[in-house]
């Protein structure tokens, strides 16, 4: 398990939010240097494991670079880099204290199941080698 030089996003692959959150990003991105696990899956499992970290949490998302862990709105501010414009902009508000960006983050993630329900990430088929689902 190479991860290094890649870049991570971690998601819940059993929630609709968070599937249309990969969706989206895989929509907006600026290139393809992100990959995408689910928490469910063993490559997550041994990642954790391997870097000491506790279980992933499922209402969570992560960002991984190389062997450094973001998670809730710290992930989500590194991940706008990664978007185009105007999104990549979004990224003004991380100067936002982490304990406000965070709490806004945990009241979306309460409502994750009731805000988007039963969408899955449907990958082309060149997105698809970005997927490490077992």
């Amino acid at each position: 398990m190479e991860t290094n030089t890649t870049n991570w996003v971690l998601y819940d692959g059993e929630c609709g939010f968070c599937n249309r959150s990969v969706a989206f990003i895989l929509k907006h991105e600026r290139n393809s240097d992100i990959q995408f696990a689910p928490l469910q899956s063993a490559f997550t499992q041994e990642l954790f494991m391997k870097n000491g970290w506790d279980q992933p949490n499922l209402s969570t998302f992560y960002y991984i670079r190389g062997n450094q862990k973001f998670e809730r709105s710290g992930a989500a501010f590194e991940v706008l880099k990664f978007l185009k414009a105007p999104y990549s902009r979004l990224r003004i508000f991380r100067f936002i204290p982490r304990k406000i960006t965070n709490w806004c983050y945990d009241q979306v993630a309460k409502r994750r199941q009731r805000i988007s329900n039963g969408f899955c990430v449907m990958p082309t088929p060149e997105q698809r080698s970005r997927f490490q689902l077992t």
